[in-house]
């Protein structure tokens, strides 16, 4: 069979750091043999040396042959053995073969030779013999550092030093070689710009270090005599791979930062320029990945990204809970040779040892103070980096008062503002201070609640010490609300005295002065004499004291308790009640109270026709108790110039207002003329309403007063349409308005936020307020809504207002309207080349919600006049 070769080929391949030695079969038929010289890295072929079975055409040798090598495995006196490095075979040869000097011929030496057959046996034997000489591999150490990738990662010379890349012996399950075999890793190196690959096994790795991508390692290499691959042996690791650290920044200023490092408790400082990222978006807290190199002998933070919220953790936290004692407090004020970030340190039994853990500022789950001696609740925390264990979410038992020996003192809720309020104290004049992160429960407090607290100097949390005799201001700590009912300011007998007026209540105010000057005063105190225990004794009386409608004049017979300040101890007569009186007693007379002023008020009388002034400093009881339309009880005095005003007026329970007899029938009408707390200027106090409705009272007027109104705060202003029916007077037989109720309708001018305006006339303005909490049914009224409402005069403002505001029906929808023909066609006519057309210029770029700046959409050209 004739051979496809023709000739001898050579071919030369690319540079490579190991001998090689690749036997290959290029044809079913005709097998070929390949021969890779050591020293140039070129391969020859002969095709005269191939037969068909695969063995030498001269059985004697004398012929050409196939060129092998092999490694001297034995050599004796005048005869050895090879090992082939192609194939797994072993060749006898004879001394006689070898070329060149036998004196220098070495078990172990790499030799080339021909195959042949031995005349007698026919065995394969090696003739031919030339010993290789070994190419001479560097036994420089070659320095360098371990990349994550053979693939990815560059390879570069730095210095003159070589950096190989090293795959590192893989440790995880998947990563395991297969049975039988050892894992290997590789070593990738650069010399002459060429790449070549080095593999290494764990006993190559002096020190038995394990190694990791990215490690720089120095090594020697070392060709394996029977198969010719190169390996790296005595691989020394000269640094770890620079790791990316993790760390929380805890500090920005104006051009620099500190990050508290997440492997070390120590702090790094970064620069600006280092951050890779939204240098706005960064703020404290945030968590970040860096480099640490060295700069000017500091180590600083590079290459600053930002990570995930949550990604470090500095701590891990106990499920379990602990209680403990506080031994020692945080101070308020820190000393100057304070160093210590937790200066706190609790108590605990921790199973059958005694403990101490320390806990800092941040540790409490609220901003109350803490004691010495305070029962708590708390978690241990114990740090990643250094495994120090603390107390953190500390907080306060219930039981920790009845532990410390702290001072609670009790008081109500005064005044409340932005973060702070002040507490009336019992047991002191003045009102203490305190701040909202002092409240113990999570609830919101009001005024008028109830309070216990403790009291410490400002700056201060220790209660019994010299500093808090001497201090001048002091606030309310540690602050628990109380169920209603547990404060009491004062202390009042259970035993009734009875004594006699010595000296009647006297208004301070001049009656005689105009109502609308001056404010409200205070009414000097009555006198009442008494015996207790054959003792004469006085005590003094305030109008608010009294019992009942009857007001106590001088020489009247009454009965009362004792109440005693706790704070001052001062005592005064309460719970009055009048037992008989002399014959000078002056007529009491019923009314209603018809308007109520900033410090004085108008009752309307029993027959619902006149009005009559009082001063709210005669007014026995709270005033803030008095509503429109209250039945009072009061007493008729003249002053200056013979004005009638009503004095000791009472609030008694209420009686019939407009009699009984209450026609059945509605009627129609028209206000023609207001009360006159909506119109001051006019001198009639009744309002009038015209029937307007068809039948036999058409054109009749009925009076009315506050009483005969259906909401009393309504203002019903004139000309406005009402519904009523008709009532008989009992004390005169007058017929008047009762039961009535205005037909107000109008359209919803604007709506805002919470507000809007309804196009209604109320005096000089054209349109009404009101607000969308007045709005029944929780309806959202839009532009041009029909709907009915009360007015209302807002005493502190002056101005009318709607209420109880409902929807009758709804407007029109809005319909967008088309933009005019003349400013399409002037957008149109714009064109971008046109100097004359108007320009915007950006003078400052908008920042979004986010303090982002700029636009996040670009913004495209679009056809003028051509809306999307």
């Amino acid at each position: 069979m004739g051979s496809p070769w023709k000739g001898f080929v050579e071919f030369t391949l690319p540079a490579s750091p190991p001998t090689a030695f690749v036997s290959a079969d290029l044809s079913s038929t005709s097998p070929v043999g390949l021969s890779l010289s050591p020293y140039g890295r070129s391969m020859s072929f002969d095709p005269g040396m191939l037969h068909n079975n695969g063995h030498t055409a001269y059985a004697n040798g004398s012929g050409p042959g196939i060129r092998e090598t092999g490694v001297v495995e034995k050599l004796l006196t005048s005869y050895g053995f090879i090992q082939c490095s192609e194939r797994q075979a072993r060749l006898f040869f004879h001394c006689s073969q070898y070329n060149g000097n036998l004196q220098e011929l070495k078990i172990g030496d790499d030799v080339e030779f021909e195959v042949s057959s031995d005349r007698r046996t026919g065995k394969p034997i090696a003739v031919k013999l030339l010993k290789i000489k070994p190419e001479v591999l560097p036994e420089e150490r070659i320095s360098g550092q371990v990349g994550p990738d053979l693939h990815v990662y560059p390879f570069t010379v730095l210095h003159g030093y070589i950096h190989p890349v090293v795959s590192s012996v893989p440790l995880n399950l998947d990563g395991k070689a297969a049975p039988g075999q050892v894992p290997t890793g590789s070593v990738c190196y650069e010399r002459n710009g060429e790449v070549f690959y080095l593999t290494y096994t764990p006993d190559d790795v002096e020190g038995n270090v394990p190694l990791e991508t990215g490690d720089k390692v120095s090594f020697y290499m070392e060709t394996n005599k029977h198969t010719g691959a190169v390996s790296a042996r005595n691989i020394q690791l000269v640094k770890k791979k620079q790791a990316r650290c993790q760390g929380v920044v805890c500090a920005t200023k104006e051009a620099f930062g500190f990050i508290e490092r997440a492997d070390v408790v120590k702090e790094i400082f970064f620069h600006y320029s280092e951050f890779k990222g939204d240098l706005e978006a960064l703020q404290a807290g945030d968590d970040v990945e860096f480099t640490i190199k060295d700069r000017n002998g500091k180590e600083v933070a590079t290459d600053v990204r930002l990570l995930p919220q949550g990604t470090v953790i500095f701590e891990d936290i106990s499920i379990e809970q602990f209680e403990g004692t506080v031994v020692k407090v945080i101070p308020k004020v820190p000393t100057k040779n304070q160093s210590d970030p937790l200066p706190g340190r609790i108590s605990t039994r921790i199973g059958f040892s005694e403990k101490e853990l320390p806990f800092g500022e941040k540790d409490t789950k609220s901003k109350v103070t803490l004691l010495e001696g305070d029962h708590i609740q708390f978690n241990i925390s114990t740090d990643r980096r250094d495994k120090l264990e603390r107390a953190t979410n500390i907080e306060i038992l219930p039981d920790t008062f009845n532990l410390t020996k702290e001072t609670r003192e009790m008081g109500v809720i005064a005044a409340i503002r932005d973060g702070f309020g002040f507490i009336k104290c019992v047991d002191r004049d003045a009102r203490m201070f305190f701040h909202f992160s002092e409240v113990l429960e999570e609830s919101q407090l009001h005024i008028s609640d109830e309070v216990e607290f403790t009291v410490v100097p400002v700056g201060s949390v220790k209660l019994f010490t010299k500093d808090m005799l001497s201090a001048q201001r002091n606030h309310a700590v540690r602050i628990k609300k109380l169920p209603k009912g547990t404060v009491s300011f004062h202390t009042q007998s259970e035993q009734r005295f009875v004594g006699v007026v010595e000296k009647e209540v006297v208004s301070a105010s001049n009656k005689n002065t105009s109502p609308t000057k001056g404010k409200e005063k205070e009414a000097e105190e009555g006198v009442i004499a008494y015996e207790d225990c054959g003792v004469k004794l006085t005590v003094p009386y305030h109008v608010k004291d009294l019992e009942g409608g009857t007001y106590p004049q001088a020489g009247d017979k009454v009965e009362f308790c004792i109440n005693e300040v706790k704070r001052t101890g001062h005592q005064s007569a309460v719970s009055i009640r009048v037992l008989n009186r002399n014959a000078s007693n002056s007529r009491r007379l019923h009314g209603f109270v018809a308007a109520l002023k900033d410090n004085f008020g108008f009752i309307e009388t029993a027959n619902h026709d006149q009005e009559v002034f009082f001063h709210y400093s005669e007014m026995c009881g709270d005033v803030d108790n008095l509503e429109l339309g209250d039945t009072v009880e009061y007493t008729l005095s003249k002053g200056k110039g013979n004005k009638v005003s009503a004095e000791k007026v009472t609030k008694v329970a209420a009686v019939n207002g407009t009699g009984e007899d209450v026609g059945a029938s509605v009627l129609a009408g028209k206000i023609i003329r207001p009360i006159r707390s909506v119109d001051p200027s006019q001198t009639e106090y009744q309002g009038l309403i015209e029937v307007t409705e068809e039948g036999g009272d058409k054109g009749q007027n009925y009076a009315f007063g506050i009483m005969g109104m259906t909401n009393k705060a309504d203002c019903l202003q004139k000309g406005e349409h009402v519904k009523f029916q008709v009532c008989t007077v009992t004390q005169t037989g007058q017929k008047m308005a009762c039961n009535v109720v205005p037909q107000r309708r109008a359209p919803v001018e604007c709506v805002k936020d919470q507000f809007g305006f309804i196009t209604y006339e109320v005096g000089e303005s054209k349109k009404l307020f009101f607000h969308v909490k007045e709005v029944q049914d929780g309806v959202e009224l839009q532009i041009g809504d029909e709907v009915e409402f009360s007015v209302v005069f807002n005493q502190r403002t002056g101005k009318c207002s709607a209420c109880n505001v409902r929807r009758v029906s709804e407007g029109p929808k809005p319909v967008a309207t088309p933009r005019p023909d003349r400013l399409v066609n002037r957008l149109k006519s714009i064109t971008l080349d046109d100097a004359s057309a108007p320009r915007l210029v950006i003078l400052r770029q908008p920042r979004g919600p986010d303090n982002s700046k700029g636009f996040s959409v670009e913004r495209k050209t679009r056809q003028p006049g051509v809306i999307d």
